[in-house]
């Protein structure tokens, strides 16, 4: 019996069920970061209370201008490079594509904190820099094959695992995360992520994957 790939199970499974499968991945990673803290940080919430700090000049200058850099290089790349370098195999065309701006405002929104409160907040925090830009890396491990793919997700780890480093606020980081998948997955609903020849394709078929 011939063991099926990534991509032809996540087709035959229904756009809400990938979804769903989704949003238990990020509850999963917050639970994990709470239950990480409660046995790693000194004091949970005076510890978690000083990585979360509101500073306009930080939030702007390290949250959104990072996040805009990243996604202009997002936008050249897949302008420019034909649809088979960043195929992610169709998930987050199952996420994406049939949701309304609220849900992919919440799903993105979800996605950026679950995801940098465990690896920025707990595992940087904790273990360093490197280790946690990596495993966060590791984590996109489906990208494997997808060189542009791999490629893309180590630099917006190790770029945006730089930021906290430089700052050690998770609010700028969120901010960065947020902004990159929010308007990637836009660009999926509204079938503008480039298609086979790198150009704009129909809305039937937008791709790409989200860090």
């Amino acid at each position: 019996m011939t063991r099926k790939s990534q991509a032809d199970l996540i087709h035959e499974m229904t756009d809400r069920q990938v979804t769903v499968q989704l949003i238990i991945s990020q509850l999963i990673f917050i639970l994990l970061a709470v239950f990480g803290s409660l046995i790693l940080f000194d004091s949970f919430w005076s510890d978690w209370g000083r990585l979360f700090q509101f500073s306009l000049h930080q939030w702007f200058w390290y949250g959104c201008i990072p996040g805009l850099i990243v996604l202009l290089i997002d936008i050249i790349l897949v302008y420019s490079l034909p649809k088979k370098y960043y195929d992610d195999g169709g998930i987050n065309e199952k996420v994406f594509r049939n949701q309304s701006i609220g849900s992919i405002f919440g799903i993105t929104l979800l996605i950026a904190v679950c995801e940098e409160v465990l690896f920025r907040g707990v595992l940087h925090t904790e273990f360093g820099y490197f280790a946690a830009s990596l495993l966060f890396a590791i984590m996109h491990i489906r990208y494997l094959k997808k060189i542009v793919l791999l490629v893309s997700v180590l630099f917006v780890s190790f770029f945006i695992g730089y930021v906290y480093e430089i700052t050690g606020n998770l609010m700028v980081t969120i901010t960065s995360h947020f902004i990159i998948d929010f308007f990637l997955a836009l660009w999926i609903r509204f079938g503008k992520w480039g298609g086979a020849d790198g150009r704009r394709i129909t809305a039937t078929n937008p791709s790409r994957g989200l860090e």
